[in-house]
Protein backbone atom coordinates (compact mmCIF):
# COMPACT_ATOMS: atom_id res chain seq x y z
CA UNK A 1 0.00 0.00 0.00
CA UNK A 2 1.10 3.53 -0.70
CA UNK A 3 1.38 6.12 2.08
CA UNK A 4 -1.58 8.05 0.64
CA UNK A 5 -3.75 4.91 0.69
CA UNK A 6 -2.78 4.18 4.30
CA UNK A 7 -3.58 7.77 5.26
CA UNK A 8 -6.97 7.58 3.54
CA UNK A 9 -7.83 4.32 5.32
CA UNK A 10 -6.76 5.76 8.67
CA UNK A 11 -8.84 8.90 8.15
CA UNK A 12 -11.87 6.84 7.11
CA UNK A 13 -11.52 4.73 10.24
CA UNK A 14 -11.23 7.79 12.48
CA UNK A 15 -14.30 9.36 10.86
CA UNK A 16 -16.31 6.16 11.28
CA UNK A 17 -15.34 5.98 14.97
CA UNK A 18 -16.30 9.63 15.53
CA UNK A 19 -19.70 9.17 13.89
CA UNK A 20 -20.27 6.00 15.90
CA UNK A 21 -19.57 7.77 19.19
CA UNK A 22 -22.06 10.51 18.30
CA UNK A 23 -24.74 7.91 17.65
CA UNK A 24 -24.10 6.33 21.06
CA UNK A 25 -24.48 9.63 22.90
CA UNK A 26 -27.68 10.69 21.09
CA UNK A 27 -30.12 8.76 23.32
CA UNK A 28 -28.74 10.46 26.45
CA UNK A 29 -29.31 13.89 24.92
CA UNK A 30 -32.83 12.89 23.91
CA UNK A 31 -33.93 11.88 27.41
CA UNK A 32 -37.11 13.38 28.84
CA UNK A 33 -36.73 16.68 30.63
CA UNK A 34 -38.88 18.94 32.78
CA UNK A 35 -38.82 22.66 33.52
CA UNK A 36 -37.32 23.39 36.94
CA UNK A 37 -37.88 26.94 38.18
CA UNK A 38 -35.71 28.82 40.65
CA UNK A 39 -32.41 26.97 40.23
CA UNK A 40 -30.65 28.67 37.29
CA UNK A 41 -27.84 31.14 37.64
CA UNK A 42 -28.04 34.55 35.91
CA UNK A 43 -27.70 34.09 32.15
CA UNK A 44 -27.97 30.29 32.36
CA UNK A 45 -31.74 29.83 32.20
CA UNK A 46 -33.19 27.74 29.39
CA UNK A 47 -36.13 30.01 28.62
CA UNK A 48 -39.15 32.11 29.61
CA UNK A 49 -39.68 34.29 32.63
CA UNK A 50 -41.68 37.37 33.53
CA UNK A 51 -39.08 39.95 32.49
CA UNK A 52 -37.77 38.11 29.41
CA UNK A 53 -38.72 35.33 27.04
CA UNK A 54 -35.45 33.83 25.89
CA UNK A 55 -32.70 31.49 27.02
CA UNK A 56 -29.77 33.09 28.80
CA UNK A 57 -31.54 36.37 29.52
CA UNK A 58 -32.17 36.05 33.26
CA UNK A 59 -30.38 38.83 35.14
CA UNK A 60 -30.44 37.28 38.63
CA UNK A 61 -29.35 34.02 40.21
CA UNK A 62 -32.13 31.61 41.19
CA UNK A 63 -34.83 33.66 39.41
CA UNK A 64 -38.09 32.05 40.58
CA UNK A 65 -39.72 32.73 37.19
CA UNK A 66 -36.89 31.30 35.05
CA UNK A 67 -36.46 27.62 34.39
CA UNK A 68 -33.64 25.24 33.61
CA UNK A 69 -34.34 21.93 31.86
CA UNK A 70 -33.43 18.97 34.06
CA UNK A 71 -33.99 15.20 33.71
CA UNK A 72 -37.62 14.28 34.40
CA UNK A 73 -38.28 13.48 38.04
CA UNK A 74 -35.29 15.36 39.47
CA UNK A 75 -36.61 18.91 39.96
CA UNK A 76 -38.67 18.48 43.14
CA UNK A 77 -35.69 17.16 45.11
CA UNK A 78 -33.20 19.66 43.73
CA UNK A 79 -31.53 22.03 46.18
CA UNK A 80 -29.10 24.49 44.61
CA UNK A 81 -27.34 26.48 47.33
CA UNK A 82 -30.49 26.52 49.48
CA UNK A 83 -32.84 27.25 46.57
CA UNK A 84 -35.35 24.45 46.02
CA UNK A 85 -36.47 23.60 42.49
CA UNK A 86 -40.14 23.98 41.56
CA UNK A 87 -42.16 22.58 38.65
CA UNK A 88 -44.14 25.85 38.54
CA UNK A 89 -42.96 29.47 38.34
CA UNK A 90 -42.76 31.08 41.77
CA UNK A 91 -43.34 34.63 43.03
CA UNK A 92 -40.24 36.79 43.47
Amino acid sequence: MKVSEITAVALAGALTAAIGSLALSAPAAAQDTEKCYGISMAGENDCAAGAHDCAGMSKVDYDPASFKLVPTGTCKGMDVNGHMGSLEPMES
